[in-house]
């Protein structure tokens, strides 16, 4: 069903309500097309998941017979996850046929119990595992080695994938390594959001993954092709988006697709011609919206990490953090307590570090930041 509104905030639809990209759709293409596994990095938000979506879209109007898998991650804690999570991405979906799909995964899965449940549409197995811990490397095997049966060619995007360096199990990325490389009818997307990690895991010579890829990192839309984009839906709903406002939203968000498509989201949804008055009408109404979610969090963290936070939205990306000027003008702490608050902020993503400075990662959490009281 198409969607009523052109600027999608989750999912993908079609090329229609997908903007520009088309640089980097055809260096994923040309990759997999090749042969070549592809990293693909980029902050979360930023557009990692509808490229991935839009490229295999792609892909299958080129060639209606390959399959193709998504699956994120990030949520997962343990191998054992990351097994149940992707036998439930790829078994059962080889085959069209349902007898032949259970025929072919019983011949393969032999370390755990498959549940099978039907798509009352399509007829198409869906598969759960019931998974012991002692099997999870020899069930990992056999997914791999379902996948390496197939006679079409499969390619599989891994969402997040940096989050296997933070299982408790060792050795996870040599084992993943060890399968991936003998399956010939099969290709990768290991898409992650933390760069240092991710460019660690494939670029450092003491990771299994060294030089096994080909990497994209992916910046904001160029400013005239969103701003095309977005002025054109708006026009098809006999509204108008004049250009100044629409990049004074893009200049706000750096750009940033995400928080850009929300407004956009919200604007379009208001059916009037918009202008900057409408533009603080949809942020305030977000904003409002998130306030318990943003007050809530906080709780968690200590007032010295609360106030860095304050400080960092407020002056909007800090180059040094630990400069004397940025911690006497917010009466921070003293600079080790600055640095230990920076530490944990980082590592539990409220912040995150650029090429200028630290900002906020959250980019609406950052406005509701710089309206509350220091």
């Amino acid at each position: 069903m198409k969607p009523n509104n052109p600027f999608l905030i989750s999912g993908y639809y079609s090329p229609e309500f997908f903007c520009d990209r088309e640089q980097e759709t055809r260096t994923i293409l040309d990759a997999l097309h090749n042969g070549r596994n592809l990293t693909l990095v980029a902050p979360r938000r930023m557009g990692k998941t509808g490229l991935i979506r839009h490229a295999f879209y792609c892909l299958k109007e080129q060639q209606p017979d390959i399959v193709t898998f998504y699956f994120d991650i990030y949520s997962t804690q343990s191998l054992g996850d990351f097994v149940r999570l992707f036998a439930s991405t790829v078994l059962g979906q080889l085959d069209s046929a349902p007898q032949k799909a259970l025929s072919r995964i019983s011949q393969f899965v032999r370390s755990c119990r498959p549940v099978f449940t039907f798509d009352e549409l399509t007829g198409v197995p869906k598969v759960t595992i019931d998974l012991a811990s002692v099997e999870e490397e020899n069930t990992l095997k056999e997914i791999f080695d379902y996948l390496g049966s197939s006679e079409k060619r499969c390619y599989v995007a891994i969402d997040e994938f940096q989050q296997i360096a933070e299982y408790q199990e060792k050795g996870v990325e040599a084992l993943l390594r060890s399968y991936i490389q003998f399956l010939p009818n099969v290709n990768f997307i290991f898409a992650g959001s933390k760069q240092h990690l991710m460019q660690e895991m494939f670029t450092s010579s003491k990771r299994p993954f060294y030089q096994s890829t080909q990497l994209l990192t992916i910046d904001p839309i160029q400013q005239d092709e969103y701003a095309n984009f977005a002025i054109r839906h708006f026009a098809v709903h006999n509204v108008n988006l004049p250009q100044g406002v629409f990049n004074s939203i893009y200049e706000k968000y750096t750009g940033h697709t995400w928080y850009v498509q929300c407004i956009l989201n919200r604007l379009y949804g208001y059916d009037r011609d918009v202008d900057m008055e409408l533009v603080v009408y949809a942020t305030e109404q977000i904003l409002s919206e998130y306030n318990y979610t943003y007050a809530d969090l906080l709780k968690a963290y200590t007032s010295g990490q609360v106030r860095l936070l304050k400080a960092i939205a407020k002056e909007g990306c800090v180059k040094e953090v630990l400069a004397g000027d940025f911690i006497s003008t917010y009466r921070l702490r003293a600079a080790s307590s600055v640095s230990a608050a920076l530490k944990k902020l980082l590592e539990n993503e409220l912040i995150y570090q650029t090429s200028d400075g630290y900002m906020i990662y959250d980019r609406f959490m950052g406005e509701w930041l710089r309206q509350q009281q220091f």
